[in-house]
């Protein structure tokens, strides 16, 4: 076979392989991992972020909480706070949104609260949304996207 021949079955081949859902459960590859985080926010009284851990096409999310600043010396450590979260995650431009509800309880400690790892595509843009509710304040999102780069 010539060059040309081979560079168009190989190019063939590669989108056969590319076929299959948007964002579909997987096992990590063995890859260099890449965490990268959006801006924090403010959420129930405490600084939230939405961060992705990258693994080749295999990402993750996973939402932060945490004291949005120290606590006055001598006052004493806040109580425990029921918070109500959710983390919505999708490829953008694709399938809707695959959203997960979780009730946890927050001390004092800085907590995470991880999604489903699955697999997107090559160049596609996934976009997740980290909310925290505690009565009596509403969540306010944060946002993170993360283009996978192959």
């Amino acid at each position: 076979m010539n060059r040309l021949t081979l560079l168009a079955v190989g190019a063939a081949g590669l989108t056969v392989l590319s076929v299959g859902p948007a964002f579909a459960a997987a096992p990590a590859a063995a890859a260099e991992t890449v965490t990268s985080c959006g801006s924090s926010g403010l959420q129930a009284g405490l600084a939230t972020r939405v961060c992705a851990d990258v693994t080749g096409t295999t990402v993750e999310f996973y939402g932060t909480v945490g004291l949005a600043g120290p606590p006055s010396p001598g006052s004493p450590a806040p109580a425990p706070k029921e918070l109500f979260t959710t983390l919505s995650t999708e490829v953008v431009g694709t399938n809707p949104p695959a959203t997960q509800t979780r009730s946890v309880i927050f001390t004092s400690s800085a907590l995470q609260v991880r999604g489903a790892a699955g697999i997107a595509p090559c160049g596609s843009t996934v976009r997740a949304t980290f909310g925290v509710a505690s009565f009596p304040w509403p969540a306010k999102p944060v946002v993170h996207e993360v283009t996978i780069a192959c």
